[in-house]
């Protein structure tokens, strides 16, 4: 299972990677979530993927003896998702206003002062 989870997150690296480095606005934003995405992802992984053992110590005993879910990177990555969705939504509509003024999303053309045009 981590396996798969080493290989979903490096795909997941590489294509936000990827798409950050093109020339389009939206293509950009697009590379963010999915790094944003394989950022978590890794983040969940480290905290080791049990199934089923809630972190809690019961009443009679005074440490876990089993195998747990750590809560902190859940607590993490919960408060991660809701940057990044704020984020995203900020990004979205900064490149909508942009596209308004300029009408194109390349960069490279969004770079050119009113003298060039």
């Amino acid at each position: 299972m981590e396996i798969l989870l080493v290989i979903i997150i490096g795909l997941l690296y590489a294509a936000g990677i990827y798409m950050i480095l093109r020339r389009s606005l939206v293509k950009l934003i697009i590379g963010l979530i999915l790094l944003g995405n394989g950022a978590n992802m890794l983040i969940f992984l480290l905290g080791r993927v049990v199934k089923g053992h809630p972190p809690i110590i019961g009443p009679t005993e005074k440490i876990l003896a089993d195998m747990y879910a750590d809560p902190l990177p859940q607590a993490l990555i919960l408060t991660a998702i809701v940057i990044s969705f704020g984020l995203q939504a900020f990004a979205i509509i900064l490149v909508k206003m942009a596209y308004k003024v300029v009408k194109t999303d390349d960069l490279d053309e969004m770079n050119a002062t009113d003298e060039d045009l």
